[in-house]
């Protein structure tokens, strides 16, 4: 039984058979190119660029506050404590009274309408928190806002 060392016989042979080892990597190349695009599905959205914008606050806006006490949700509209029914049946009658102010509806844009700002606990539910949402909505006021507290050394940036 003979072994080849080499090209001489006291040099060893140093060369190392590649094509078991190519014949692996390809096949780990294409699995990964058939893999990939199957696990990585995206839908495309634009989100929100987030930067903290300071408050413009407008007498006529209104401001609530929601939070969770003992699984029930509270709503305060400034610091008086409302349900449901009476939130909606204030709103109404906010936003009546400040259209009739502005002369009707024809004299106002957009711009004029008040807003709804609302300040959350960050452990309330969202339950608590889009419900007082719909309320609002149901009233008819369009806009409808979060106020937050930055983040601590965050820098304000105002839009024009």
């Amino acid at each position: 039984m003979a072994v080849s060392v080499g090209p001489g016989d006291d040099v060893p042979m140093s060369d190392i058979n590649v094509v078991p080892l190519t014949d692996v990597m390809l096949v780990l190349l294409i699995v990964f190119l058939i893999a990939v695009p199957v696990v990585v599905q995206t839908i495309e959205v634009n989100l929100p660029k987030i930067a903290f914008e300071p408050t413009t606050t407008k007498p006529e806006n209104v401001s609530l506050t929601v939070r969770a006490e003992n699984g029930q949700c509270e709503v305060y509209w400034n610091l008086t404590k409302v349900n449901a029914g009476g939130l909606l049946d204030r709103a109404v009658a906010k936003l009546k009274k400040d259209i009739e102010k502005a002369g009707g509806v024809e004299n106002m844009n957009p711009d004029d309408l008040p807003e709804a700002h609302i300040r959350a606990d960050i452990n309330t539910p969202y339950r608590c928190i889009g419900g007082t949402i719909f309320t609002m909505q149901r009233a008819g006021y369009p806009k409808v806002g979060f106020i937050s507290e930055p983040e601590p050394g965050s820098i304000s940036v105002r839009r024009l």
